[in-house]
């Protein structure tokens, strides 16, 4: 059964809201505290660089917003629903139904070709075997790699691998996007063609897609830029950029 979310139509209706989120980690004098009131809110039709320091909170704070980490204190809605609200199993549905995930270091399975790795989320979410491949296929196409469905992660290079992730991301049409350091492991050419892809291909009315990094070379591609120190958002600010040569410029740089 789908999870039923409030839907919002257009451009700049609210994709994420946290409000006062706390989380520690361990007890007593070993207690640390990795979140530390965080507000934050994200849109519909928005590209976000959520950026910070190693160590600020970023990745907790994503694995929150997406319901994968309990918090100990405050509220996180997604697309209109309280994550508290929803049981485990819910959750876990609601999750692989609205949310994709792009990670720093692929996540494909070795043993599955192309167009098998990206039909996953739809099988998962019950599609049958032929709707799966047909939308991997597509999804696939859109990435460029029409001409390596049935290759395997063994025998691509780290971007064809990178935008395999990202097909398998979109295949079941998320709302929501959260890429974890997306270009870290990938040369500057590279980098430059996945974020081109993330701004294109994934940036649509419906989805909100948050990208966490402490590359400050792509923050070109943003729309509005969150930054976090000592788990908590520091400031929260449009790109500055003029449009998204910027970022591309910067890309191509030699580092």
């Amino acid at each position: 059964m789908s999870s039923s979310v409030p839907r919002a139509d257009g451009i700049g209706a609210c994709a994420v809201r946290a409000t006062g989120v706390e989380k520690s980690f361990g007890s007593g004098d070993s207690k640390v505290s990795v979140l530390r009131g965080v507000d934050m809110e994200t849109r519909l039709g928005e590209l976000v660089l959520l950026m910070g320091p190693s160590g600020c909170g970023k990745t907790t704070l994503i694995s929150a917003l997406c319901g994968t980490l309990n918090v100990d204190a405050g509220r996180i809605e997604l697309l209109g629903r309280d994550l508290a609200s929803l049981g485990g199993g819910e959750r876990v549905r609601f999750r692989g139904q609205h949310v994709g995930f792009v990670f720093q270091q692929f996540n494909l399975i070795p043993s599955l070709s192309a167009i098998e790795n990206v039909s996953v989320p739809c099988l998962l979410t019950g599609r049958s075997d032929r709707d799966a491949e047909e939308r991997a296929g597509h999804w696939l196409e859109a990435v460029g790699l029409g001409n390596h469905l049935d290759t395997f992660p063994r025998e691509m290079s780290g971007g064809q691998q990178q935008r395999v992730a990202i097909a398998r991301a979109l295949v079941h049409e998320p709302d929501l996007l959260i890429c974890d350091e997306p270009t870290a492991a990938l040369d500057t050419s590279t980098g430059r063609t996945v974020m081109e892809l993330l701004k294109t291909v994934a940036t649509r009315p419906n989805r909100s897609v948050i990208i966490v990094t402490h590359d400050q070379r792509i923050e070109g591609y943003a729309d509005r830029i969150i930054e976090m120190e000592d788990g908590r958002i520091r400031a929260t600010h449009a790109s500055h950029r003029e449009g998204v040569a910027r970022g591309v410029h910067a890309l191509a740089s030699p580092t």
